[in-house]
């Protein structure tokens, strides 16, 4: 009796060699619980916990901290909200760094110099990224003037001028007298003149 309940157990049990493990919700559940613990990666007073808590001593964190590094990839990358943990998670990999961050000093560094960036950054990007003014232009040397031709003289026989006569008006020889376009002229000379009047 015993080997027939024997034979009807290995019937009921599947064969683990063909067994493949499937994430029932096809591994966003997994792809968000990597992206939590990789974003509380930027701040370094978490760091500071997992070191004090010895995270950093047990090989097998250090192994998944390998593995995260998937996360610098341009297809993961662009659901980052804050890059600095990219920036931390590479410097978890050096162990210099994770013994560094089990002291409070080094922590505190690391929080204050993580500020500095964050204050600073728009105003050191805007003087790399806004244009700068055009140089001033140099003064190109004076070019030489081309030589002058002299004029001639005209003679004084042509012109005759009286001195105390009035040069005459170029309104007089405009348009005949009774003309529209006198009309025009003198009642446009006539707003001009009111307009000096309210003016002065």
């Amino acid at each position: 009796m015993a080997s027939g309940t024997e034979s009807d157990e290995t019937a009921d049990t599947p064969p683990l060699t063909n067994t493949i493990y499937k994430d029932p919700d096809d591994g966003r559940q997994r792809f968000l619980l990597e992206l939590e613990f990789v974003q509380c990666l930027a701040n370094p007073t978490y760091i500071h916990y997992l070191a004090q808590n010895r995270y950093f001593e047990d090989e097998a964190f250090i192994g998944y901290l390998k593995y995260l590094q998937y996360w610098q990839r341009p297809e993961y990358t662009k659901f980052i909200m804050y890059p600095h943990c990219l920036f931390f998670l590479e410097q978890l990999q050096n162990a210099n760094f994770r013994n560094a961050m089990a002291h409070p000093v080094n922590k505190e560094l690391a929080h204050r110099q993580q500020f500095y960036f964050w204050k600073n950054y728009r105003n050191n990007r805007l003087k790399h990224i806004l244009p700068r003014p055009l140089p001033e232009p140099v003064a190109a040397p004076p070019t030489p003037a081309p030589p002058q031709q002299p004029v001639p003289p005209v003679p004084a026989t042509t012109v005759s001028v009286t001195a105390n006569a009035p040069a005459p008006s170029p309104m007089q020889y405009a348009a005949p007298p009774g003309s529209a376009l006198a009309k025009n002229e003198a009642r446009n000379s006539g707003v001009d003149r009111r307009k000096r009047k309210k003016e002065g």
